[in-house]
């Protein structure tokens, strides 16, 4: 059941956090750190549904899976873990994230709770469009709404909608270069996604989505009226995932798999930066 819910690969918990880590960051007031509180609640609650969401995902693509050699060894592909089993597995981490949910107050609950209708949709969309990545980008960032809602108890668009969709082109960034790692198994499965999608000339998408999730950066930054310190440290996160795409051999699953959680890396700068733009502002 821990690997059912990835424990052994944290990576996937991580990218799910940064985001609440962000935004609860920039809702800060100035000259103040984000509420350790809600900071512990986000990293219990992202283990929690990145468990669950592996294991709908799992579920889901347990024939798909077997045709892979990435994923055959899986525990519901394997039969180390039956359907059944996994299902009930399912119902204990909801329940638990409910737990973590129910400390915050009402509309943030909504808000955290309604993200699971995408959770479900997810593993559907690898059979549907070539953009998968795309989706996981708004599902897996869900958290750049919840951690402003959290302390701020409603939504700032100037603020949330940028962070959101720089989140979002991130997550297309790394889950392109994921995917790259199964690209020969996925067509003979027929799995689609942006990796099959953008072909040869996937260095020059990522480029322009990275440039996405920068500028995203710098307009939620604007929005939230954070100090110099955010776009410094912004301009170093920029550095590193633009190194990511520049040197990633997408041919070489090892190394897609290091770029891949090196965005664990990217995550924390973004964060760092947006705790020091706000400690260095001014009221």
């Amino acid at each position: 059941f821990a690997k059912l819910a990835r424990l052994d690969a944290p990576i996937g918990a991580h990218l799910l956090m940064w985001p609440c880590f962000w935004s609860a960051a920039l809702a800060a007031d100035a000259g103040a750190a984000p509420d350790l509180k809600h900071l512990a609640l986000f990293a219990v609650g992202s283990v929690l549904l990145r468990g669950a969401g592996c294991t709908v995902n799992d579920l889901w693509d347990r024939d798909i899976d077997k045709k892979v050699a990435r994923t055959r060894t899986r525990p519901i592909a394997s039969g180390a873990v039956s359907p059944l089993a996994a299902s009930a597995f399912l119902g204990a981490q909801l329940v638990a994230g409910l737990g973590v949910l129910l400390q915050f107050d009402d509309f943030t609950r909504a808000l955290g709770a309604s993200s699971l209708v995408m959770v479900g949709a997810y593993p559907l969309m690898k059979r549907v469009t070539n953009w998968p990545q795309a989706f996981l980008g708004l599902t897996i960032n869900w958290g750049a709404l919840v951690g402003w809602a959290a302390a701020k108890g409603s939504l700032e668009p100037t603020v949330v909608l940028p962070l959101y969709l720089s989140g979002a082109a991130w997550t297309v960034v790394y889950d392109t270069v994921y995917a790259h790692q199964d690209k020969k198994d996925d067509v003979a499965a027929g799995v689609r996604s942006t990796a099959l999608h953008f072909g040869e000339d996937t260095k020059e998408y990522l480029g322009a989505f990275g440039g996405l999730a920068v500028a995203g950066l710098v307009g939620a930054g604007v929005g939230a009226g954070v100090a110099w310190p955010f776009y410094a440290g912004v301009a170093g996160a920029a550095s590193h995932l633009f190194w990511q795409i520049k040197t990633v051999d997408l041919d070489d699953p090892e190394d897609c798999a290091a770029k891949f959680r090196s965005n664990a890396t990217y995550g924390a700068l973004v964060f760092l930066s947006a705790v020091a733009g706000k400690t260095f502002a001014v009221a």
